[in-house]
């Protein structure tokens, strides 16, 4: 059960390892581009290659979908970033229940954005985790876990590329443990929850007041997507210009003042240096390449 391209190298891993992969379960196709004709989601793809029958219900809490659902008679559901709610029947249908691959080190980032809200809070490491879901919000006890560092540079995408690799492996080994009758379970702490709710547009402009690492660190959590964002005054025109990539650098002086012509800019306290950013309209380049293009430059807009 899942979506996202996050998902995919699980499936793969699964159907590698010579598990019977009775269907799949991934959010219903969505008009996308141009042309607005449907899309299938990365997951729908990559199972339609297995020749996996694929299953796409606006919702599980029905019953004629839960019965469906029973009827595979499935030992375990897997379930990476699918996007529906699993009311109890459904959780209970497998006879191992269902295991469910989360982005951080629960109780820490419960939640819909676990990946990106821990770059955004400047954590320094995180984890993939495999446990048995229950009817909280990420609550269920935890089976398996890796950690993995958060570079002072890393972003929410690079992280992602990272764990979605590191997340097949130890759900392949949590279903090899299953099948070995070892897999065992731990509650989790009461203490250190937090939520990652998810991420609205709002939160993607720039404060140039913030001090130096809070604007760091929410340009790469939002790198690539959505990207945060902040506006220069290019020939008259405000211009929106994303910041995908970014250092910290020392500088200071007036927020939002660009402070030399390596696209460096003041922070309320501190400044960053801008590497990888996108023009409204245009395609992604590193800053020189930007700069070239820009001409003389004024101070950004707060």
């Amino acid at each position: 059960m899942g979506t996202p391209e996050f998902a995919v190298p699980t499936l793969a891993e699964i159907v590698s390892t010579g598990h019977e992969v009775v269907a799949v379960y991934t959010r219903a196709p969505k008009p996308a581009g141009r042309g607005q004709a449907e899309r299938k989601s990365p997951v729908h793809l990559s199972a339609e290659g297995f020749g996996i029958p694929v299953l796409t219900p606006k919702s599980l809490k029905g019953a004629d979908e839960q019965a469906v659902f029973a009827l595979h008679d499935a030992d375990v559901a897997v379930v990476v970033a699918y996007g529906l709610i699993l009311p109890k029947p459904v959780l209970g249908a497998p006879q191992f229940g269902c295991l469910n691959l989360h982005g951080s080190l629960l109780p820490r980032w419960r939640g819909a954005a676990p990946i990106q809200r821990a770059v955004m809070a400047g954590d320094t490491r995180t984890g993939a985790m495999v446990m048995r879901m229950d009817e909280g919000l990420d609550t269920g006890p935890v089976a398996l876990v890796e950690e993995m560092p958060i570079g002072r540079d890393m972003t929410a995408g690079e992280l992602h590329d990272r764990m979605m690799l590191v997340g097949a492996d130890l759900m392949s080994r949590a279903l090899a443990a299953l099948e070995r009758g070892s897999l065992q379970f731990t509650p989790q702490s009461g203490e250190g929850v937090t939520y990652a709710k998810k991420i609205e547009k709002a939160e993607a402009r720039i404060d140039w007041n913030w001090p130096a690492p809070d604007v760091h660190n929410l340009i790469r959590g939002l790198s690539p997507f959505p990207g945060a964002w902040f506006e220069f005054d290019l020939g008259g025109m405000p211009t929106r210009i994303k910041a995908l990539r970014s250092t910290l650098v020392p500088g200071k002086g007036v927020p939002g003042t660009l402070l030399d012509g390596q696209l460096t800019i003041a922070c309320g306290s501190g400044a960053v240096r801008l590497t990888l950013v996108q023009r409204e309209g245009k395609g992604v380049m590193d800053t020189p390449t930007f700069l070239r293009g820009a001409g003389a430059l004024p101070p950004a807009a707060a």
